[in-house]
């Protein structure tokens, strides 16, 4: 069997910061302990990171070295989304579903 890319989405939400009502100090803090684990591609969007990796533990532990820098930077409260996309038919990187996209545009 051929090894999977899985694709995930993480957007992290402090609440609670001294920050006011700026994230982007605790953002910063959570995407800079992301972009650190081994054998993952990991890409800042306006809305969240884009994680692309072939094992499905590197999703679990950007999710919770996320926290951990959040939870480090001050955050009394921390709400996350994750989407999760595990396609089986066949690996696709990120940059070509986007390309997908605009070729039909």
């Amino acid at each position: 069997m051929r090894e999977q890319t899985l694709h995930a989405e993480i957007s992290v939400i402090p609440i609670g910061t001294n920050s006011g009502i700026s994230m982007s100090k605790e953002i910063a803090a959570a995407f800079d302990a992301i972009r650190k684990i081994k054998d993952m591609k990991a890409v800042l969007t306006a809305m969240g990171t884009q994680i692309e990796t072939n094992n499905f533990s590197n999703i679990l532990t950007a999710i919770e070295v996320a926290h951990q820098a959040v939870r480090s930077s001050g955050a009394k409260r921390i709400i996350t989304t994750v989407r999760i996309d595990e396609r089986l038919d066949r690996s696709i990187s990120l940059e070509k579903k986007v390309e997908s996209v605009m070729e039909k545009l």
